[in-house]
């Protein structure tokens, strides 16, 4: 009995064991299966962190050759910002040195200009001197218009539709035949003016043709006067005298007046600065501008 008893307790050992031996092959399994998930879950995680290093590594590459690029093009930026930084400065250089230029230009024109009033102003001193009188009256007859010129009354030296000088304004014409000796007696003088000269005006009233060969004439007369008040003036400075014949065609008021055509006839003196001598300081300013202007070792 006792046997028997030890028998069911050896199988009942052997059937618990073989019980348990399914259930620790379960837990195994799943062990390895989870163990094989993990090192599968490892692998896709190092194969896409060596694929996204690979991206990561291209994009440095082309960060890198775009950076070069750029450098590149900073460089070619600064060569052309300073060789344009180069240029502006030439160019302001020359345009300090044209201005330099053009004042001297200006300074010569000016002294032209200045010489030229002076002479015209010293010639109406000397008439209005001789006239004498009030000063008022003497204005009235011998003035500087609005361009410069010395203007002479016609009723001065002219009876009306006469060229026959009157013997009142002789010593008038005595005193200026006098002070254009003293005038061109000035190196400097007859060096800057070409011509004096001497204008006839008429009024408008009376033919064309009269008033053209009138105004001539009076033009004429006082420049004949002049030589012979002075004769040294003919023989010294004769080739610095013209006469012209303006008719009635460059009138000061052009009413219809007794007193504009009072003020329209008349003697108007000029004094006509060389042209030759301002065209040459003008010429040497625009020459000498072409030059800066012009690329180093181009021609002329």
């Amino acid at each position: 009995m006792n046997t028997m008893r030890s028998r069911r307790n050896l199988l009942s050992d052997h059937e618990a064991i073989w019980e348990i031996w399914p259930s620790f092959t379960d837990v195994m399994s799943t062990m390895a299966l989870i163990l094989f998930v993990l090192v599968l879950l490892a692998y896709v995680r190092n194969l896409v962190s060596s694929r996204r290093l690979d991206v990561l590594q291209h994009q440095i590459v082309a960060s890198e050759v775009n950076l070069h690029e750029l450098s590149v093009q900073i460089a070619t930026g600064k060569a052309d910002l300073d060789a344009s930084q180069e240029r502006l400065l030439n160019q302001q250089e020359i345009i300090a040195d044209s201005n330099r230029q053009l004042d001297g230009l200006r300074g010569q024109l000016q002294s032209l200009a200045v010489l030229r009033v002076s002479i015209l102003s010293k010639l109406k001193e000397a008439i209005a001197t001789q006239l004498g009188g009030p000063q008022d009256a003497s204005a009235a007859l011998v003035r500087i218009g609005d361009n410069g010129n010395v203007l002479i009354n016609e009723s001065l030296v002219f009876e009306y539709d006469s060229y026959a000088i009157k013997d009142a304004a002789k010593p008038i014409l005595d005193t200026l035949a006098k002070a254009f000796g003293r005038v061109l007696a000035d190196d400097t003088v007859r060096a800057n003016i070409d011509t004096i000269l001497i204008q006839g005006h008429t009024d408008r009233r009376g033919s064309v043709s009269f008033n053209w060969d009138l105004s001539a004439r009076r033009a004429t007369a006082v420049v004949d006067y002049l030589f012979q008040a002075n004769k040294a003036l003919a023989d010294n400075y004769g080739s610095y005298f013209a006469a012209a014949a303006y008719s009635e065609f460059r009138p000061l008021d052009p009413g219809d007046t007794e007193a504009a055509y009072a003020q329209n006839r008349r003697i108007e003196i000029s004094v006509v600065p060389k042209d030759a001598r301002a065209r040459k300081a003008i010429d040497d300013y625009l020459s000498g501008e072409s030059a800066a202007l012009r690329p180093p070792g181009a021609k002329p």
